[in-house]
Parts: structure tokens; C-alpha cells; sequence
């Protein structure tokens, strides 16, 4: 209705959960990164919680789409079901056939199966569960149960539950305490800070098509006042605001307008009003009982202060044998080491063959050849005449460096080094692998073993290594807003594991995951003694992959990562 009024492409605050429309607050942020971090574990329970309207349902919608490409999500929105009503929906979610009126036991069976296929092919499979609040006891016993199919590496069903905060309190329950024990990441979503109103407004705005400022610094005071950070009464506020705007046809949004909106949105006033004087009554009651009891105690201590109840007799033997002295302290006997003398050693130093150049050297399209050959991909420079842009397409980037034996050593990746003879000849040696003396070098006819130090006169420094791109700069070309996204969220992912491992005490991990992206890459990159410039470039995320033990050739299986 007010869409061409306001120059708008569609409504931007509807309560749908769109996730283009999902704004990365902090909190939100985390939440995002406790899933993703969670689904890369070891299986077991993930639960994300908050009010009614903060952003559960759109922050899951986000993570289904930016799931890695291995993962198969089932996603359960109504868990108000029986055991054997919610595994038959799990069923269905998961496409297991299953014939109808099955019974608990074959739809478990017909699950694990399924699993266990899935596992074999290398994928991995997750459960989710929205307003899981509403799983009664029993149910939430059964899922455990599922969950219980696991390899010895890791549990082949991760569930994520999201519900209201009352899930907590249901997970608590002394009958739950096993499947409380395996949940394995927990987040709260809050409400919206006063400081992001503002920048929420301008997310969604913009996302919808409108580029300028619209809500005045009052409305957004007001707004913030109204809805107490809430998503969803921010978008019904604001959108009931919109309407009235547009019937007055005013361009910007007012206080005024704000107000107006929000006694609409919440309803009659005054029945709130009535429920606030019930609960001050109520209140009044109960601190009137407390007072009576205090009274009643304080008589009963005067009237019978011999009683036993009041006075429970202590017995203090044991510590009257440690003051006396009667426990005596035994001192151990030293211990007596036999004196070692070692036998001496005889060190027999193995030859190793000698680089021969050009013998052992290749140009430059076979070398790439032989070093997409290393990663599992088949190259040919007819083909493809540019490499780089070859590797783009494979998931993959070119990173040019200079540096030493060290610097190999710290990337731990295969490289193309570029040689030189004492005559200005250039050629190119594959090194696919690096062991203290021994390097391994890449020709056609097979992997060649020479001594790293024949080879280092011909090399100056210069090298080319690959390295894995992560998904949201592969998958999102071209759509600014969706990269961000995935960026936000796969890196926020990354360093919650990244600070766990790293971080000296749990305040600074909590500390680095509060972090905005830049800062907790700063960190890292200090942490590992590379440039410190807040920027995930190809230094940076190779060694990331390393710590974090990603897929992809290494040249040492004890090196850095």
C-alpha cells in the first residue's frame, strides 16, 4: 500500500522470516557462530534461546542456507507430538520410507540406518527443532536416545533445539539430566541494544530498496521505548508507523507517529494497567506471610530455646586426635636413584640423492599441473591457459610469496618454487613434501626424493601456493548482502573454535567471541605472528586452516597445522 509512496521494492518490515532481512547484530552473531561451531563438532544437542520475537526463527532460517554443502538439515516446526509422531515426522523430513503405523522401535531402526549411509558417504545430518519448548519430557528422552548412534570419532545426529527461555527449565529437570550433559553449545539471544535501533532500521530499509534516513532521532528514542529492542515489535511498530505516515502523507516517521503505532500494536492499555495493580496485591499478600513468619520464628526461639532442633549436637573427636596430636604425620623415605651411564651412540648419516637442474625442474603450466595434481584436481593448460583463474573455479586461490625454508614450513602447503642456475636460466620444482633433510619434488613419472639442501642454491625465495576458499567468498558472487552474511557467520564460527584453543583463560575467550570480526581477527593474527591488520587475506586463512585442521595436501604431517 505504502510501498511507491516510500520508494520501496517490497515491505522491509515484514515479520516473515526472510534471512536476507536478518540484521547481524552482536548477539545475533553469536548466535549464528554457536551453530555453526556447534554443527562442526561431535554431534549431540546445540540449544539457542530467547524471548518471544528476538530472532530465533530467522537466525535458523539464516544458518540453513549457509550450512556447509555436506550437511542435510531436517527441520521440525510444530513439536507438539508424540515419540512416535515426532520420528515419523523425522522421517519424513529426512525422506526415509516408512510404512504407516510403524512403531517407535522400526522408525528408530529405519533412523539409525539412514544415519549410518549417510556417514559412509561423508554426509552429516541435523535435526532441528523449532519452539521446543513445547517437547514434553518423554519426547525430549527419545531424542537423546537418537543420539546415541555414534562412531568412534563422533555422534552421526546433531540436534538443535530452539525455544523460549522456559527450554532451559525443562532441561534441567533432574529426569533430563543426561541429555542436559550433552549439550555441547548454549546461547541466549537477547533484545536489541538502544545503540542498534538505529542501525536495524537502516539495515532493513536499505535491503527493501530505500537509501536515506526516514525515522526522525525522536521516533527512534520512541521506537526503542515502545518495543524494548524486541525484532518483532520493531517491525509491527514500525510497520503500523509506515501506514500512518502515508495516510498523512508525511515523508518521515515522527514520535508521534511511533506512539500512535505502538498503542495500536499493543492493544487496550488499560487491561495492563489492571494486570499491573493484580500483581502489586498479590505482592502485598505474600510479603505480609513473610512478615507473620518471621513473627512466629522469633516467639518460638524465645519460648523453647532448649530444643535439640535449634541446637544440633556436632561431635568433635576426630578433630580433638588432630589438635592433641595423636595423628601422626609419616614422612615418605627419599628415594634412591640408580646412577645411568649411557652407551655410547654411533650416528650413521644416510646419503641423500642430489636436485639436478634442469633435470628435475619443469615450466611453468607443467609445474601447475603437477601441483593441481597434489590437491585432486585434474588441470590442463590448453584448456585453461590462465591457472589462477582455474583455481577460483575449483574453490581454490594462487598465493604469490617470497620468504624462506621457514616460510614453507609455516604455510605447510605445496609450492611451485621458481629456480634459477648460475647462467639466469628459470625453471620450476614441484615440492609436495618437506622432512627435516629429505624435500619431495613432482615430475610426470612420479614423486622424486633429493636433499632440501641441494636444492636451495637454485631457490631465492620465490614460491606459489594454493589455498582453500571458504564458502562465502565461493558461493556468494556478485550479492554483496548475502557475502556479508556468510562472511560474518563463517568466520564467527571459525574463531569460536580458534579461541577455545588459543585463548589463555575462559575470561579472554569470552572476551574474543564478544569481539566485532575485525578485532577478533586482529587477535588471531597476533596469537600467530602474522601482520596484524584485521584483514582474513590468503596468510591468514591458510592458517587458520592449518589450526583448525581443514581438508588439503600439507607438505609436512608434523608441521603447522
Amino acid at each position: 500500500m505504502y510501498y511507491d509512496f516510500f520508494g520501496f521494492r517490497e515491505p522491509p518490515f515484514s515479520i516473515a522470516p526472510d534471512p536476507r532481512y536478518l540484521y547481524l547484530s552482536e548477539r545475533h552473531k553469536e548466535a549464528l557462530a554457536h551453530l555453526m561451531y556447534g554443527v562442526q563438532g561431535q554431534g549431540g544437542f546445540i540449544v539457542i534461546t530467547g524471548e518471544v520475537g528476538t530472532g530465533k526463527t530467522t537466525v535458523s532460517r539464516c544458518f540453513i542456507e549457509n550450512v556447509p554443502d555436506h550437511v542435510d538439515i531436517a527441520l521440525i516446526l510444530n513439536p507438539r507430538l508424540s515419540a512416535r509422531e515426532l520420528l515419523s515426522s523425522i522421517c519424513d523430513e529426512l525422506e526415509i520410507p516408512h510404512p504407516v503405523g510403524a512403531s517407535i522401535k522400526e522408525l528408530v531402526g529405519l533412523i539409525n540406518d539412514d544415519l549410518l549411509k549417510a556417514h559412509a558417504a561423508g554426509r552429516h545430518k541435523v535435526l532441528m527443532i523449532d519452539e521446543a519448548q513445547n517437547l514434553s519430557a518423554e519426547v525430549l528422552e527419545q531424542l537423546r536416545l537418537l543420539t546415541n548412534l555414534e562412531t568412534a570419532e563422533k555422534k552421526l545426529l546433531q540436534i538443535v533445539l530452539l525455544g523460549q527461555p522456559e527450554l532451559q527449565d525443562i532441561l534441567e529437570l533432574p529426569e533430563l539430566r543426561q541429555l542436559n550433559q550433552r549439550v555441547t553449545a548454549r546461547y541466549h539471544l537477547d533484545a536489541l541494544g538502544r545503540e542498534e535501533i538505529e542501525a536495524y532500521l537502516r539495515y532493513r530499509l536499505s535491503v527493501a530498496g530505500l537509501r536515506g534516513e526516514i525515522f526522525t532521532d525522536g521516533a527512534v528514542r520512541a521506537l526503542y521505548r515502545s518495543s524494548k529492542g524486541v525484532p518483532r515489535l520493531i517491525n509491527l511498530i514500525s510497520d503500523r508507523a509506515l501506514l500512518g505516515a502515508y495516510s498523512e502523507g508525511e515523508h518521515q516517521i515522527s514520535a508521534s507517529h511511533i506512539r500512535t503505532a505502538a498503542r495500536e500494536v499493543n492493544g487496550n492499555r488499560r487491561r495492563k494497567h489492571t494486570v499491573a495493580r493484580t500483581g502489586k496485591t498479590h505482592l502485598a499478600q505474600v510479603a505480609a506471610s513473610l512478615v507473620i513468619a518471621i513473627i512466629l520464628t522469633a516467639w518460638a526461639l524465645d519460648r523453647f530455646p532448649d530444643y535439640g532442633w535449634l541446637t544440633p549436637d556436632v561431635s568433635a573427636e576426630t578433630e580433638g586426635d588432630v589438635l592433641s596430636g595423636t595423628i601422626e604425620r609419616v614422612e615418605p623415605a627419599p628415594e634412591t636413584v640408580p646412577e645411568f651411564t649411557p652407551e655410547p651412540v654411533t650416528v650413521i648419516e644416510e646419503s641423500l640423492p642430489d636436485f639436478e637442474f634442469p633435470a628435475d625442474t619443469l615450466a611453468l603450466p607443467a609445474a601447475f599441473g603437477e601441483l593441481f595434481s597434489v590437491w585432486g584436481r585434474d588441470y590442463s593448460a590448453s584448456d585453461n591457459p590462465i591457472a589462477c583463474r582455474y583455481a577460483e573455479d575449483q574453490g581454490l586461490r594462487c598465493l604469490d610469496n617470497r620468504g624462506s625454508r621457514r616460510s614453507l614450513e609455516h604455510l605447510n602447503r605445496p609450492a611451485i618454487l621458481l629456480l634459477r642456475d648460475g647462467e639466469g636460466d628459470s625453471r620450476y620444482a614441484v615440492l609436495s613434501g618437506l622432512d627435516d633433510k629429505l624435500a619431495t619434488i613432482e615430475l610426470p613419472e612420479g614423486p622424486r626424493e633429493v636433499s632440501f639442501a641441494s636444492l636451495e642454491p637454485f631457490w631465492f625465495g620465490e614460491f606459489t601456493v594454493l589455498w582453500e576458499v571458504p564458502p562465502h567468498l565461493r558461493d556468494n558472487r556478485g550479492d554483496d548482502t548475502n557475502s556479508d552474511v556468510s562472511e560474518q557467520i563463517w568466520m564467527g564460527s571459525r574463531m569460536m573454535e580458534l579461541a577455545s584453543r588459543y585463548a589463555d583463560s575462559p575470561e579472554e575467550e569470552n572476551r574474543v567471541n564478544r569481539l566485532p570480526t575485525e578485532g577478533q581477527i586482529r587477535w588471531y593474527q597476533k596469537q600467530k605472528g602474522l601482520m596484524v591488520d584485521g584483514i582474513a587475506g590468503g596468510m591468514t586463512i591458510i592458517q587458520m586452516n592449518n589450526d583448525l585442521e581443514s581438508d588439503g595436501p600439507r607438505l609436512s604431517s608434523g608441521g603447522n597445522g
